[in-house]
């Protein structure tokens, strides 16, 4: 089995300042060693990262359309949370920062999650799984 040592994760997005200060709001840090006026680096945890790249220049890594996450769904970009309650305070958090809503809170028992939609329409989903349902 393959065992990615890193994980990169490229976003397009309308305005690098809009999704820094929203990611920001939400207690993310930046790599300033990948941040420049087309990308920042947006660190999730030690291995895994989010680039968020300015539609134009994004536009340079493909030869397909970009979809106006708006409008349609692309992808779901999912981490966890310690608890139920840091799952809630991240959702509140997000839409307090310019987030919008994106479903209601999903509750099957083992599993709690709510999600919410950055400024450019990326659905992200915030979860938390009981320990003994991981292992």
């Amino acid at each position: 089995m393959v065992q990615a040592k890193m994980t990169f994760i490229t976003l397009p997005v309308k305005n690098l300042n809009t999704s820094v200060d929203f990611f920001a709001a939400l207690g993310f840090e930046f790599n300033p060693q990948f941040t420049d006026e087309n990308a920042t680096c947006l660190i999730l945890n030690d291995t895994t990262f989010v680039m968020l790249v300015v539609e134009s220049f994004f536009k340079n890594f493909t030869k397909k359309d970009l979809s106006d996450a708006t409008a349609t769904t692309e992808s779901i970009l999912g981490f966890s949370a310690e608890n139920r309650d840091e799952v809630d305070a991240f959702v509140e958090k997000a839409l307090a920062s310019g987030g919008s809503a994106s479903n209601d809170t999903v509750d099957h028992g083992f599993m709690y999650s709510g999600s919410f939609q950055d400024p450019d329409g990326h659905l992200w989903e915030v979860m938390y799984m009981e320990p003994n349902v991981v292992q």
